[in-house]
């Protein structure tokens, strides 16, 4: 059984998924320990309870300390991916419910499930707009078309919205197995250049909030990137949920990727500054000539490595968070990248595992 040290590096949940994930696409026994050792309340919470019982039903493995508080987990799968109807609900894993990040359950089953045989249906409920994880939006406006150019294939429909504290939101994903891709759709520039910018969208919204809210995020978001020489298309939406919320989500399509960035509303805070998070975030990336934004650098290790891919991929910036994903891959595979932080580059190194 392979052992990973869960204080390692940035230390987080992401220790827990990505080994998850790679426990159920390698058929491979693992115990993750010291979970979450670098956050002010450590070891497993509802929404990592949730991935771990996600990842443990889609292989039937044999799972242990999968509850709140615990530090340690063990994953033994008995089976490769089973296609089939799932749902999991975050709130479930913790007396009082919880808005725990329903796409980071969706993403750590996502990849395994495309080896299964034959087409899965997943239905998460949880948080579908909350910090520090990626939104419905950006799951399905930028992660899905990126990892669509490597052949996997996902469709995501939101039900209901999912704000904290309360959650209830859900998310459905059609997921299908893998086709693999043709040699000539990904050569050695192809995640080193984005091309053209096409277009500009997204939408503002305000969820169980006043319709004025939605529309003064529209309105700012739109200014600021007109005064950069951009036009931008963000449909301001009014929308009900369990707990009220307000955010704004673009996303920049240029003529071989997708880049995407979000702002959440804390009480109290203007409308127009949570625009300008956004827009701000969005014109630094653009500025910068990378093709992939900070959290797509992180989202699409797996997705490339698994696929063969060997050449440069540029990125906004190289994060700790990227750092330590990377080396989690690596206590599974081995070598698999050079890290290059002042030049903002990640070269892959072609592996001899790939999907099927």
């Amino acid at each position: 059984m392979l052992t990973i040290d869960g204080a390692y590096g940035e230390a987080g949940g992401q220790i827990l998924r990505t080994s998850l994930s790679l426990a159920v696409i390698l058929n491979r026994p693992v115990c993750i320990e010291k979970i979450r050792a670098g956050r002010k309340n450590p070891g497993l919470a509802a929404q990592h309870v949730t991935c771990a019982r996600a990842a443990a039903m889609i292989c039937d493995a044999e799972l242990q300390g999968d509850r709140i508080g615990s530090a340690r987990l063990t994953f033994e799968p008995r089976r490769q991916p089973i296609a089939g109807l799932y749902e999991f609900d975050v709130a479930a894993a913790r007396q009082g419910g919880s808005a725990g990040a329903a796409s980071l359950v969706l993403q750590t089953v996502l990849l395994p499930l495309t080896l299964a045989d034959g087409p899965s249906t997943v239905t998460v409920r949880g948080g579908t707009h909350v910090k520090w994880s990626p939104s419905f939006h950006y799951l399905r406006a930028v992660y899905l078309p990126l990892i669509g150019q490597l052949s996997f294939e996902a469709a995501l429909e939101l039900q209901a919205w999912g704000w904290y504290p309360a959650g209830e939101g859900e998310i459905t994903a059609e997921i299908w197995s893998r086709v693999p891709a043709k040699p000539n759709r990904i050569d050695d520039n192809h995640w080193f250049e984005r091309g053209a910018l096409r277009r500009i969208q997204g939408v503002a919204v305000a969820s169980s909030l006043p319709a004025h809210i939605a529309q003064r995020m529209s309105d700012r978001a739109t200014k600021i990137l007109e005064e950069a020489g951009l036009t931008a298309s963000i449909e301001p939406q009014r929308v009900r949920s369990a707990s009220p919320g307000a955010g704004i989500f673009l996303a920049v399509e240029f003529e071989t990727h997708w880049a995407g960035f979000g702002a959440i509303g804390r009480q109290g805070q203007p409308a127009e500054q949570v625009a300008e998070e956004a827009s701000r975030a969005l014109l630094a990336f653009f500025r910068s000539g990378a093709v992939l934004d900070v959290y797509a650098a992180d989202q699409l290790i797996l997705p490339l490595i698994f696929t063969g891919y060997a050449g440069l991929v540029s990125a906004e910036h190289i994060s700790r968070h990227t750092l330590t994903n990377l080396w989690v891959v690596e206590q599974f595979l081995g070598p698999v990248a050079k890290v290059d932080r002042s030049n903002k580059t990640i070269r892959f190194d072609r592996i001899q595992q790939k999907l099927a």
